[in-house]
């Protein structure tokens, strides 16, 4: 590892922003990340050498960090949406229920016999994803409630039940594991609010204010990374305590600027390390000349999108709200993460499940712009 690599990454993190800016489509941001991975890394030009371990671990930083950005943004503190949460919990139940038969069927027809991983690929959503889309176009609230509860709900079953998914062999240890960490994530989150809502944690956060200590964002690091390393001292993933770590801090109550640092730090640097990371680890020349593999991307995206509107029609939601919550990036990013390190996956079989997730964003865009048209033809009626 050099500063020159580093440049070099930090150079690909570039595409992503100038990619969606270049276009009037609703193009993400880790589009252009993942493709110039690709472009450089094991696909390509092959510059950007993934066994690196010090690349492996900011490229692990930065996996723990996008996670514990999920976790933040999880709208928890919504009294609208906890109003709206029995209808979110069956309707997640009912993502995983449909999710199964789907699962067995794709498990059968490829070359991946890892029933339980697609079933959480084919029943999750993502609410980081959806949230931003909802609100550039006005639609949180009202009658989208009950969506975005199953869209909250479905992401952290999936994030919590991801470890165990891919290991059911090691199901009971990876479960005890995360336990240890959640039980740890409860335990910041209350030293958290105590801290807060204390004299000196109010005299130190205002002196922080005035004198640009960064306090808060000092101290969610030191959740985000003591719970990543409980977490490696468990045996279970840092997929969990990223996720932990975030749920803790938002709870707690993050304030406007820590929001703000967090995207300077994690979204400015080590989120596009990773995704950049994660395009070179990938092999999409196997993968355009695999049918088999191709064959899985197409099933999963038409998997992924069958039940999340098959879900959404059976709980009386609105087409529009389906599609939305087909979006899916961090946990994909997850499977493939854990996929190709305990190699269940290999490098062709990790770019179908991202090109699916890709694929499902395009979807979500699409969702989001049909509940948009139904509300405007509702308010001139």
């Amino acid at each position: 590892m050099t500063f020159g690599i580093l440049t070099l990454i930090v150079a690909c993190g570039l595409v992503g922003p100038l990619l969606a800016s270049a276009t009037r489509l609703a193009v993400p941001v880790v589009v252009g990340e993942i493709a110039a991975g690709v472009l450089l890394g094991r696909t390509g030009l092959r510059e950007i050498h993934t066994d690196d371990p010090t690349l492996a671990f900011l490229s692990a930083m930065g996996f723990a960090m996008l996670m514990f950005i999920v976790g933040t943004r999880l709208p928890l503190r919504d009294r609208g949406l906890r109003r709206a949460i029995g209808t979110g919990a069956v309707a997640t139940a009912a993502s995983f229920a449909v999710a199964i038969p789907a699962a067995w069927l794709i498990a059968d027809l490829s070359d991946i016999p890892h029933v339980p991983m697609f079933v959480v690929l084919l029943a999750t959503s993502s609410a980081a994803v959806v949230l931003p889309i909802i609100s550039e176009r006005d639609l949180i609230g009202g009658p989208l409630l009950p969506v975005l509860a199953w869209i909250t709900l479905t992401d952290i079953v999936s994030i919590v039940g991801l470890p165990l998914a891919l290991e059911p062999g090691g199901a009971l240890k990876a479960g005890l594991g995360a336990a240890v960490v959640a039980l740890a994530a409860a335990v910041a989150f209350l030293a958290l609010r105590g801290f807060r809502h204390s004299r000196i944690g109010h005299a130190l956060r205002q002196g922080s204010k005035r004198r640009g200590w960064a306090l808060d964002l000092r101290v969610s690091l030191l959740v985000l990374f003591g719970l990543s390393a409980l977490a490696i001292k468990v045996s279970t993933s840092i997929l969990v305590a990223g996720f932990a770590a975030g749920v803790a801090v938002a709870l707690a109550g993050e304030p406007k600027r820590l929001a703000r640092q967090l995207v300077g730090l994690a979204e400015g640097f080590f989120v596009p390390l990773f995704f950049v990371t994660l395009g070179a680890r990938l092999d999409v020349r196997a993968l355009a000349t695999s049918s088999s593999d191709l064959a899985l991307a197409g099933m999963l995206i038409v998997g992924i999108v069958a039940c999340h509107v098959l879900v959404a029609r059976a709980m009386r939601m609105p087409l529009g709200g389906g599609l939305l919550a087909t979006a899916q990036l961090g946990l994909p990013a997850g499977v493939v993460t854990l996929g190709l390190a305990s190699h269940v996956l290999d490098a062709a079989q990790a770019a179908a499940i991202v090109l699916a997730a890709l694929a499902s964003l395009v979807v979500s865009s699409i969702g989001a712009a049909v509940l948009a048209r139904g509300r405007g033809q509702s308010s001139i009626a």
